[in-house]
């Protein structure tokens, strides 16, 4: 410890700092291909007491250090700056990182230095923001760098930890900033949980943000559903209708067996399509989507998934938000993204009383389909519940129940209450949007 008082280099309390590395360089513990970290092997480095014929000598130790030391402050921000220098190689990525994850610091109580962006070699801490270059970033300006100097999955990531971590809705306000963004379904479920938190002033860049990650969502599912849910395949008839789900490719092949050119290939010139059958009767299919604070990802997921069945032909959706209260959003369930923009997440979790407005809706209980999505963490009577499950299973009822999946795709769900559930009645399955599909075409056909 130097005359000069410093603040402490914290160990695993500061903010973690992703993509502290730029192309060609790695993640902070990890080992650059054709080096390794202290203690490790690497099957195509020579190691000491070996010698491989036209292979290269290992890095020096001290060399490691230094690739150590540089990735350790990158990690650490301006903890270590009164230990660790960066190199002018690295003055960009310093930057770009400090002015988002230096706010972390900030709101604990640390102070700024004027020398060197924190831990103060002398000099009264301020809190001017980070200076790429000599310049100060703007929100706006702090985008463009970010996106230049790291990968897709890291910029990413920091995008939603500007937007839903630190509060930088700045980069809502202009319109090319929205369009420059990555659309990803953690920014929406970012937005989405705090949007009531949000000026009004960056009410049309959220909603642009949530209609680009809409339309990436349902480019993605429209043909699962139309597949799984659009009518069975009737192989007995062909079809004029060419389609790629239609397509028979068995019946191709046989079709086109005797033709073939000089090189032996088979020319396709007769390809093959099947019918589908149509259904005769419509079905009811009754979403209810559980809106409490835990549940956005879900609630991106349901909303985009009722607004596609609802464009198919012979089911009739009905789509149903509820926490401690129920909110019938049938009206738009074509439109997912008024509905997320609508949807009023947090609170409690009353799944019994939204289960006995479903009871209300069916008219026809043997072509009825009650799909729950929830955590099924009831904060009301369980009793209930499936007490409502019950009756709705003994009339006729279809009853699905989707269990949350968390950011990693994992099932995030009580599973007391899902296994009541389950012996009421309900057919309880942690599913991804996709296999909902196939799932919903098994019941429907």
């Amino acid at each position: 410890m130097t005359g000069t008082e410093q603040e402490p280099v914290p160990t695993g309390t500061g903010p973690a700092r992703p993509g502290t590395t730029e192309p060609g360089t790695t993640e902070p513990g990890t080992a650059e291909p054709g080096t390794t970290e202290p203690g490790a092997t690497d099957p195509g480095v020579t190691q000491p007491g070996m010698t491989q014929p036209g292979t290269a000598r290992p890095p020096s130790r001290a060399g490691s250090d230094q690739e150590a030391a540089r990735r350790w402050r990158l990690v650490l921000g301006r903890y270590a700056s009164g230990h660790l220098d960066v190199s002018d190689g690295d003055q960009r990525l310093d930057s770009t990182l400090g002015f988002l994850y230096d706010r972390e610091y900030t709101a604990r109580g640390h102070a700024v230095s004027r020398h060197g962006r924190g831990g103060g070699r002398g000099g009264a801490g301020t809190l001017d923001g980070s200076a790429p270059h000599g310049v100060d970033f703007s929100a706006l300006t702090w985008l463009g760098e970010a996106r230049s100097l790291f990968p897709r999955e890291t910029f990413e990531r920091m995008q939603v930890e500007a937007v839903g971590r630190y509060g930088l809705t700045d980069l809502l306000g202009d319109r090319e900033t929205v369009e420059a963004m990555e659309p990803s379904r953690e920014l929406a479920t970012a937005l989405l949980q705090a949007r009531g938190k949000l000026a009004p002033s960056v009410a049309d860049g959220v909603r642009r943000v949530i209609e680009r990650v809409v339309e990436d969502v349902v480019r993605r599912l429209r043909p699962r559903f139309l597949t799984a849910v659009g009518g069975r395949v009737d192989r007995s008839r062909r079809s004029t209708h060419r389609v790629a789900r239609n397509f028979d490719w068995k019946r191709t092949l046989r079709a086109n067996l005797g033709r073939v050119d000089a090189d032996g290939r088979m020319l396709v010139q007769d390809v093959r399509f099947n019918a589908r059958q149509k259904r005769a009767l419509t079905w009811d299919v009754i979403v209810l989507v559980d809106q409490s604070g835990s549940m956005a990802a879900s609630m991106l997921y349901s909303a985009v998934c009722a607004g596609i069945l609802s464009g198919l032909p012979g089911i009739d959706v009905r789509l149903v938000l509820f926490d401690t209260s129920v909110v019938d959003m049938s009206h738009l369930a074509h439109d997912p993204v008024s509905v997320l923009l609508t949807a009023q997440l947090g609170g409690g979790t009353d799944i019994a009383r939204a289960v006995r407005f479903a009871e209300g809706q069916v008219r026809d209980p043997s072509r009825t389909v009650v799909a729950l999505v929830s955590d099924f963490c009831e904060g009301g009577s369980v009793s209930d519940l499936l007490a409502a499950v019950g009756r709705l299973r003994s009339s006729g009822v279809t009853l699905l129940g989707l269990a949350a999946l968390d950011e990693t795709a994992e099932p995030v769900y009580d599973q007391g209450t899902a296994r009541h559930l389950a012996d009421a009645g309900m057919e309880v399955a942690a599913l991804t949007p996709e296999r909902f599909a196939e799932w919903l075409g098994e019941v429907l056909t």
